[in-house]
């Protein structure tokens, strides 16, 4: 329980993960019927970036702080529905914030859509319930994320997504993420999955990406944005997401938006990215 995205809120890891959710819950909506979003590790929900915990580190400065000026056009295409989302919570509530992956669906969130996010942390869980200011669409718990995934595929509705973010700290996090990653995704092999992981060892993402082609996961693509040399970073210089059951347009839209941000995001010349298929 030592991990605090408050110092890391807004980074390049932000900026990957949430523009992908964005994208998948902008898709999703293209449908009528009500979707559910399930978040296994919610956060606290709004992060001011000018404060004295944000400025220790000071990491959305390269990651939303060089999204000032846009990208090329096929790249903010990608970005337009958390760019949307963002401005609007900008709007609201300064224009210091950087909003949670649970603020960013309340904001894209229809009447009828539902969330239910875990927050096992209880001052982050009473930051996260206070921000978003009593919303009905909207539950918190306060319970471990792995029990709340648990009980909580498939969701009535049938549609939605699912959002894992552990902190990635514990000796055998990436085994049990694995673990139920796999026996949620059993139970609901229709739902999205949108599984984020730092790269400090390569090795374990591939074993993550292993794990899923060995249960037989049917579809499934993995993203990943490195900003540094991942052998020499003194702190986090890459990240990734392995998407199950991705819209049929994410890939292209991986294609058009990894190499722009690597480029504007890039600490070193060691920045890159990936997209692949690990599950056809």
């Amino acid at each position: 329980m030592n991990y605090r995205h408050a110092f890391h809120a807004g980074n390049f890891a932000d900026v990957l993960k949430h523009a992908v959710l964005a994208s998948v819950i902008s898709y999703l909506q293209q449908k009528p019927g009500a979707i559910r979003v399930i978040e296994s590790h919610a956060g606290g929900g709004l992060y001011d970036l000018g404060s004295l915990t944000a400025a220790r580190t000071s990491e959305w400065r390269d990651g939303i702080g060089l999204l000032a000026d846009p990208l090329d056009a096929k790249a903010e295409a990608v970005l337009t529905p958390f760019r949307d989302a963002l401005s609007a919570l900008r709007a609201g509530h300064g224009p210091n914030i950087y909003p949670g992956s649970p603020l960013i669906c309340q904001q894209m969130l229809r009447a009828d859509d539902r969330y239910i996010g875990a927050e096992l942390h209880g001052e982050t869980n009473w930051q996260l319930k206070t921000a978003l200011n009593k919303d009905k669409r909207f539950k918190v718990l306060l319970m471990d994320g792995w029990q709340v995934l648990r009980a909580n595929v498939p969701p009535k509705e049938r549609r939605g997504v699912v959002l894992v973010d552990p902190a990635f700290e514990a000796a055998d996090e990436w085994q049990v993420t694995a673990r139920e990653v796999i026996a949620a995704w059993r139970k609901w092999q229709t739902g999205c999955f949108i599984v984020w992981y730092p790269l400090k060892n390569p090795r374990q993402a591939d074993d993550l990406a292993r794990d899923f082609r060995d249960a037989d996961v049917v579809n499934a693509v993995r993203l990943e944005l490195i900003v540094d040399d991942l052998a020499a970073a003194e702190k986090l210089a890459g990240c990734g997401l392995i998407v199950i059951n991705p819209p049929w347009t994410l890939r292209d839209q991986a294609e058009a938006l990894l190499p722009a941000l690597a480029l504007r995001l890039a600490r070193s010349r060691k920045a890159g990215f990936r997209c692949e298929v690990i599950a056809g």
